[in-house]
């Protein structure tokens, strides 16, 4: 949207009201004009300022509904004020941050909040990656008495996937994966990267279907030669050092393995946007998926890890 905010103080008089912010979700949800979610007809009553009964069928939505904004109790003022300002932190957030910023009185908001946010930093339908990929795996966590390679138990395998721009470093994709097989990396590039694209690996026995698979195959063995891998995959070990870097200077490392999916997330989502230095446009994006991701209850952010809220202190 060509009038979104390009600094805090357009954001502020922009945004100053619940009414300013339920104007602006609904020209998100609906560009073309209101649709009713039931019947599909465009025309709805108003019932008391937040909901619209569809003319025809009576059926009773708001622009919340649906969305990670549903059952809300805080003011969308607070929320809207949370994604710019989780967009403008240049090396992520905390939920401490969070909290202190918008003056609320409860931890658990902040860090449900967070939670709840990195899920609309995916895009749904996000095209994959083109052209030359380099495609390698990592690992986070400390180093295991007695496991080698590609072996994992308490640490975290992350398989990586940089699209070559030039000499440097385009898009990029992440993802936990429980092993280093052929058929989860191939879940992977499948999932990641169009076909007919070259796909640049190591010698890793893990890869060898990728030419089945509709890719143009491109083996660099790094073992026996004289360069060190991280010459011979360099975007991928970059990539992983800065991701590395980041948990641990943002995070302190305090990240919960059943909730490291969302911190790659935030993290591709961050990386992916580092030479915009329009905020406005990167709040456009964040609002924007927010309202096309299904609502994200706390109970079901506290089920996929336990009590994910005590042991991710830091986040």
């Amino acid at each position: 949207m060509a009038d979104d905010p390009r600094n805090l103080s357009e954001f502020e008089a922009r945004f100053a009201t619940d009414q300013a912010c339920r104007d602006y979700l609904f020209l998100l949800r609906w560009p073309e004009g209101f649709r009713c979610p039931s019947c599909g007809f465009d025309r709805f009553w108003p019932v008391r300022s937040v909901w619209m009964q569809c003319r025809r069928c009576d059926h009773q939505t708001s622009v919340t509904a649906g969305t990670i904004f549903q059952d809300t109790r805080k003011p969308l003022v607070d929320w809207f004020r949370a994604m710019y300002w989780l967009v403008s932190q240049k090396n992520g957030a905390s939920a401490l941050g969070l909290q202190a910023v918008l003056g609320l009185g409860s931890y658990k908001t902040a860090w449900t909040w967070l939670h709840k946010l990195r899920r609309a930093m995916v895009r749904p339908g996000r095209d994959r990656l083109s052209g030359r990929v380099e495609v390698d795996e990592t690992y986070l966590g400390g180093l295991e008495e007695g496991v080698r390679g590609r072996q994992t138990e308490r640490k975290s395998l992350i398989v990586i996937a940089s699209q070559e721009d030039g000499p440097g470093i385009g898009r990029i994709r992440m993802k936990r994966i429980p092993d280093a097989s052929g058929d989860r990396l191939m879940a992977f590039l499948q999932e990641t990267i169009e076909p007919g694209s070259t796909v640049r690996t190591d010698g890793w026995q893990g890869y060898s279907a990728a030419e089945e698979k509709g890719y143009v195959h491109q083996v660099t063995v790094v073992k026996g030669k004289k360069e060190s891998a991280s010459e011979l995959l360099p975007q991928i070990h970059l990539i992983a050092a800065l991701l590395k870097r980041w948990m641990l200077g943002t995070h302190q490392g305090a990240v919960s393995p059943e909730h490291l999916e969302f911190y790659l997330d935030e993290f591709i989502f961050r990386f992916n946007r580092r030479s915009s230095k329009n905020r406005g446009k990167l709040f456009y994006r964040m609002v924007q998926q927010a309202v096309a991701i299904d609502p994200v209850p706390y109970k079901s952010i506290i089920l996929c890890a336990g009590n994910g809220a005590n042991r991710d202190h830091n986040l």
